[in-house]
């Protein structure tokens, strides 16, 4: 039981540890980056809508979060929200 509870946790400490969700990466956004481009950086987002043609998504949660704004499938709009 012991060895399931200590393997566990280092699975999702590796799953945390491997984020892509970082300042470094969300530094590395600019305006015009295509939408493949931001996935290839941060990873797929947790949740995107679109509005009269604006595709706005967001990364991580309420704590930690990136949102960006696509236009034409390019980067419009970005900000982030207590990355480290």
């Amino acid at each position: 039981m012991k060895i399931r509870t200590v393997l566990t946790m280092s699975v999702l400490l590796l799953a945390l540890g491997c984020s892509k969700l970082t300042l470094d990466n969300y530094n590395k956004i600019t305006s015009g980056m295509s939408y493949e481009e931001v996935t290839q950086l941060i990873g797929p987002p947790d949740s995107c809508d679109d509005v009269m043609g604006v595709r706005n998504c967001v990364w991580g949660n309420e704590k930690r979060s990136v949102s960006v704004s696509f236009l034409g499938g390019k980067v419009l709009l970005f900000s982030s929200n207590n990355l480290k």
